[in-house]
């Protein structure tokens, strides 16, 4: 199976991007571009037409490049991909939810990272098991983990807490753009789409034969005039994924008030 995923590069000359080191100073003319500017134009067209328009020949055309020149900046599209992640991480607006209730603080975490996704579709798809560690994903995670920090979750706890959260983000986020392709692809929405295949539907398909999935399909479908609705989707699952983390969170809390360890 092939898929996107952060770090599967060069992981030092990653390092040494993510946080511009200093390179070694070259002979000859005055360059004309730089890491960031090659950065931006590759977010802009994945922004634009998606992860798969992102190549290194791509690229150096929209800047006006030969291919050759851009592997002066960026060793490769791995290494590419890190930095476009980091400075979309980077450029995230940070709720300061100091104070406030621990379920508001992890919803405000979990909008933000919405909003990521919505801004730049193509970084949900990609597989970030191993985290681009630059500027951008550093302050995005102290960020976060301050929602988490001071409710009596152990610091392993406080990790998997905010990767269970982030999870469903990411899987909403993805399921979410696969609604939207499927509208522009087949150029209906959901209920121009069900009423062109309702019939046929009605012909082949006994109720009797699934009479919990008609029963539930229908109300399902009512309710949301759709066979899926991200905006439930999501407010279903992050009240679920809340109620969950609430189970450790406060018998955390009952703990301490007890005296238990």
């Amino acid at each position: 199976m092939s898929f996107d995923r952060s770090s599967a590069g060069d992981p030092a000359r990653s390092l040494e991007l993510l946080w511009r080191a200093p390179a070694a100073p070259r002979r000859g003319p005055r360059q004309r571009l730089d890491v960031d500017r090659v950065v931006a134009v590759a977010v802009a067209l994945a922004d634009a037409e998606g992860l798969d328009a992102v190549t290194m020949r791509r690229v150096a055309q929209q800047l006006g490049v030969v291919p050759m020149t851009l592997y002066t900046y960026v060793p490769g599209k791995a290494e590419l991909l890190d930095l476009m992640l980091d400075t979309a991480y980077l450029r995230m607006p940070r709720t300061d939810t100091a104070g406030r209730p621990w379920r508001a603080r992890l919803s405000a975490v979990a909008e933000e990272n919405r909003a990521l996704f919505e801004a730049h579709p193509w970084a949900a798809a990609i597989s970030t098991g191993r985290p681009p560690l630059g500027p951008g994903m550093m302050a995005k995670y102290e960020h976060e983990l301050s929602a988490l920090d001071g409710l009596g979750l152990d610091d392993v706890e406080m990790d998997a807490a905010l990767t269970f959260l982030l999870t469903f983000v990411q899987a909403n986020a993805r399921s979410a753009a696969e609604a939207r392709a499927a509208r522009r692809d087949s150029a209906m929405d959901e209920e121009q789409w069900w009423a062109a295949n309702a019939p046929l539907l009605e012909r082949v398909l006994d109720p009797r034969a699934y009479p919990t999935a008609a029963r539930v399909g229908t109300a399902a479908g009512s309710a949301h005039g759709a066979a899926y609705s991200p905006a439930h989707a999501w407010e279903f699952g992050l009240g679920r994924v809340l109620d969950g983390l609430a189970v450790l969170v406060e018998g955390r809390g009952d703990a301490a008030r007890n005296g238990t360890p």
